[in-house]
């Protein structure tokens, strides 16, 4: 990889890391719906006028919009909203990477390789131990609903590599653009128009910009960027580098919101982190094979 791009995979890795601390801030001033639907209404709005439409048929669209932009985000933000940490957040959304690999063997008949279903079983070890940590902070509902965002992120993934969008971020931004009105309503039926409207009208430079770097740096600088390098790179080469994500998360939240990570929940982390890791290093494959892979890497961790 040239010099140039990989400080833009690094910068990538920096921008979606840093972004589980900007929710955690951002929720401090928005319900958690509303909060994800306006991330996405200014991630999308004005970047639809200049992309055009999306490469893809639209069903796909729809479908990640709602798996990914909705389900996946809406329980996260939630689960962050009711005590689920950032760093920790983070780490066991990466749940996601197994949910994939299930899904593929699941729908897509693929078959697993002995690394895949090693790195499967290692990261599942991790997660129970991070279940079982009595010592965390966050209840064990709020870690259960990141663990559905993970599975719904992995459903999204199923579609993405079933779709084949040629330009990531044209299709990231149809997707946005798609879950906006369901966050929206679903927002007024459950958050309520009087906690909306109080947060709205209270809004200061804070929430402004915890939206704008949602929106515009993990979202359109993070997708951007990386679709530009799964499109002159291996997969096998760009994948590996979503694996520092959850690493500079923790530290992020380690250093602005004093997020302590206890022995054990470094042990998970580690083997969360490795198990993952074997499910996305293979063996260099020639080039006509890698297209697919290069598809289901787009969707990575934010």
């Amino acid at each position: 990889m040239k010099p140039r791009d990989l400080l833009l995979a690094l910068a990538v890795v920096l921008a979606w890391g840093v972004n589980f601390v900007v929710i955690e801030v951002g929720l401090q001033n928005f319900p958690p719906l509303l909060f994800s639907a306006l991330r996405f209404l200014f991630a999308a709005i004005p970047a639809i006028f200049l992309l055009g439409r999306p490469r893809v048929a639209w069903r796909y669209v729809i479908a990640v919009g709602l798996a990914l932009g909705v389900a996946k985000f809406g329980l996260l933000f939630i689960a962050m909203d009711r005590g689920v940490p950032a760093g920790l957040a983070s780490l066991v959304l990466q749940c996601q990477v197994i949910f994939t690999v299930l899904f593929a063997i699941a729908v897509l008949r693929e078959r697993p390789r002995p690394t895949q279903i090693a790195g499967i079983t290692i990261a599942c070890l991790g997660m129970v131990l991070i279940m079982l940590d009595r010592g965390l902070s966050a209840p064990l509902g709020a870690l259960t609903l990141v663990i559905a965002a993970g599975a719904c992120w992995g459903v999204a993934n199923t579609v993405t590599r079933h779709a084949k969008p040629q330009d990531t971020l044209r299709f990231m931004v149809w997707v946005s653009a798609v879950a906006v009105v369901p966050l929206l309503l679903l927002s007024l039926l459950t958050e309520g128009v009087q906690a909306d409207a109080a947060a709205l009208q209270s809004i200061d430079l804070t929430g402004i910009g915890a939206i704008a770097y949602l929106a515009f740096v993990a979202t359109l600088f993070g997708f951007g960027v990386w679709g530009y390098l799964l499109r002159q790179y291996d997969a096998s080469t760009v994948a590996p580098f979503s694996l520092l994500v959850p690493v500079v998360a923790m530290a992020a939240a380690w250093l602005l919101r004093g997020e302590a990570v206890g022995v054990q929940q470094a042990i998970a982390a580690a083997l969360v982190i490795g198990g993952m890791a074997c499910t996305v290093i293979r063996r260099r494959t020639p080039r006509t094979t890698e297209s697919d892979d290069q598809i289901s890497s787009e969707l990575v961790s934010r």
